[in-house]
């Protein structure tokens, strides 16, 4: 199954972004803490250039805690700060301030010498959709300004908004990339919700979901669906069958994977992380 989707409107925000990108001193690009790789876009390294960056690890509560950790050390290695929140709840906001200053000092200390009056931090938020940037910076201004939900594509708009007197913030839509190069990449995304479930089949996702838990958390599989180890090693199309059994689904596995879907989505089946690090990487 291939996996595609780039509206009229990504089109256009990509372009506003490039033109936007010089009046801002930092930008904060948000990804899911599930998917740290996967849900960061290409393109946006072009884009973003050498401006100093802070990758903000949203929806971290759903990831898996050891992986979080092992990516801030990554991305550290890269020369990247990341930071983990969880904007529904506020959770690591503070950081994003503290943070933020610390990679401007030396562009405010130059500032300062030259006599300019102090000025707010001038940022810019990216990401993929539905990764949380609206939540983020309705937490960030303490307003529900910025539309949030749980679907991809809300935000269809750049705005400007002021965080506190400290920070200016330019929100931008949620840029997905006109080609997948990697189809695995399609598939992490769409059991994550960032593309629209309208696009896509269902069962498919669902018996990925299945196989990568079956994979790396079988235990949470068992948990979740009151499985026998045995049970839980079955082919992924069969254990969409049992567990359409055990939930009184008889043969509705339409039903079966959107419920498997949304109890990955929402955690119910315990915290994962789908893009994992290589151990190579973190010695």
């Amino acid at each position: 199954m291939t996996i595609q989707w780039f509206p009229g409107h990504m089109a256009k925000a990509r372009r506003e972004v490039s033109e936007k990108i010089k009046l801002v001193d930092i930008v904060y690009e948000l990804v899911d803490a599930r998917l740290p790789l996967s849900s960061r876009n290409p393109i946006l390294d072009d884009i973003i250039g050498q401006k100093p960056r802070i990758i903000i690890l949203n929806k971290s509560d759903l990831a898996d805690e050891a992986q979080t950790k092992a990516w801030i050390t990554y991305f550290a290695n890269e020369g990247i700060s990341a930071i983990p929140i969880v904007a529904q709840e506020g959770k690591g906001m503070n950081k994003i301030l503290s943070t933020s200053k610390a990679l401007l000092k030396e562009k405010f200390d130059r500032f300062k010498a030259k006599g300019v009056n102090p000025r707010a931090i001038r940022a810019m938020s990216i990401g993929i959709p539905n990764v949380g940037k609206s939540t983020l910076i309705n937490r960030m201004v303490k307003k529900n300004i910025a539309k949030t939900g749980n679907k991809p594509g809300v935000t269809k708009g750049q705005q400007w908004l002021k965080f506190g007197k400290e920070i200016e913030l330019l929100d931008t839509p949620g840029i997905l990339w006109p080609k997948f190069e990697d189809p695995m990449i399609g598939k992490k995304l769409a059991l994550t919700g960032a593309i629209k479930d309208t696009l896509l089949n269902m069962d498919d996702i669902a018996l990925y979901g299945l196989a990568f838990f079956k994979e790396n958390y079988a235990q949470q599989l068992e948990k979740r669906y009151a499985l026998t180890k045995e049970e839980a090693q079955l082919e992924p199309p069969e254990l969409l069958m049992r567990i359409s059994e055990k939930r009184g689904f008889r043969d509705d596995y339409d039903r079966a994977s959107e419920m498997v879907i949304y109890e990955i989505r929402s955690g119910k089946l315990g915290r994962f992380t789908l893009d994992m690090v290589p151990v190579s990487l973190t010695e």
